[in-house]
């Protein structure tokens, strides 16, 4: 597998927000985010290819249990269905973090699902040549469906304007019955300055929807630095 870094922080988004947590960052993806946070595991994909033993070896040095899988796309890294069952069988909570557009027989404590609105759409990035396989591949309700019936879930959605949220809501109703708690409203930002400004009319509508607001704490403590 392609891993772009493993390291020990805390989970900053979601329902977890605050757990100590390993990442193991995979690089690669089939999106193109225009906002993409992590250019060097999707736009730029580098790392260097680790077995599977190697990649437990590593997490192994670490005290907490709860291990989050994260990109790029993990979905469409090799081996990543022994990964994880090799990572729960060794006693570790597991979240995946995806863009729900590709379904492999994982297993996982929590799927953590970003699927992706048209506001991630490179309309100008390098020249718009991804838009097209960027909205051909940014939906697939049937995966994102299947992660909802598996087990435990997060949908947890970007919000970059208001006019987000009525796609938000055409999506959710494609998608049939949910839990309203495991809708989430994230800001999209890389910086403290970008999230203060979206989080307070984001936060109204979580509170108008009971859906949750979720924090990208780690930006707001660290910055959009590697390894945080």
């Amino acid at each position: 597998m392609l891993i772009s870094e493993i390291f020990h922080s805390i989970q900053g988004e979601g329902k977890l927000v605050g757990m100590p947590s390993i990442f193991i960052r995979t690089s690669g993806c089939n999106l193109r985010c225009t906002w993409c946070d992590t250019p060097y595991a999707s736009w730029e994909p580098t790392g260097v290819t680790l077995e599977v033993d190697q990649i437990l070896e590593r997490v192994s040095d670490f005290s907490t249990k709860f291990v989050v899988l994260t990109g790029g796309e993990p979905m469409i890294a090799p081996e990543v269905d022994t990964l994880t069952h090799r990572l729960q069988a060794a006693g570790y909570h597991v979240t995946i973090e995806t863009a729900g557009t590709v379904w492999r027989e994982i297993t996982c404590d929590l799927a953590s699902v970003s699927p992706k609105t048209g506001n991630s759409t490179p309309h100008t990035r390098d020249g718009g040549r991804w838009v097209d396989r960027h909205e051909r591949e940014r939906i697939n309700i049937d995966v994102i469906r299947r992660f909802m019936n598996r087990g435990d879930y997060q949908l947890k959605f970007v919000v970059d304007t208001p006019a987000d949220i009525n796609e938000i809501d055409d999506l959710l109703t494609q998608l049939g019955p949910y839990d309203p708690a495991n809708i989430l409203l994230m800001p999209q930002g890389v910086t403290k300055e970008e999230l203060d400004e979206r989080s307070p009319w984001i936060i109204n509508i979580c509170k108008k929807r009971s859906f949750r607001f979720s924090p990208r704490m780690h930006i707001s403590l660290f910055g959009n630095v590697r390894g945080k």
